[in-house]
């Protein structure tokens, strides 16, 4: 999850539910292709289905992992948040109930 101001003004929602793949490993199936990008920040680079316009990916300079939005893929429901960005500048009445990170030992 991120509720940056970045992805929070250009999703319109309170945070942006991401899942990264690493970019050769991705491949993309729907009707749309792979994505149409666009710079949204000097180092930034969003994606958007050709066909529809919505906002599918986040891809940073440099970087071998491609960020997807969570609820564009089929299966979403299979697949749970386990750390909230900038969760210090999320909307006040927002809760998330996040699983725990499977990377984490305790």
């Amino acid at each position: 999850m991120c509720s940056c101001e970045h992805c929070t003004r250009l999703s319109g929602a309170p945070a942006m539910a991401w899942v990264g793949f690493r970019k050769d490993a991705l491949k993309w199936t729907g009707p749309g292709g792979e994505p149409t990008y666009f710079s949204t920040w000097p180092t930034l680079h969003r994606g958007s289905c050709r066909r529809c316009r919505t906002q599918l990916t986040s891809v940073a300079d440099g970087s071998d992992m491609i960020m997807v939005a969570i609820f564009s893929l089929t299966r979403s429901a299979e697949l749970t948040p386990v750390g909230h960005s900038y969760r210090e500048e999320a909307a006040p009445w927002m809760a998330i109930a996040l699983a725990p990170d499977p990377q984490r030992r305790t």
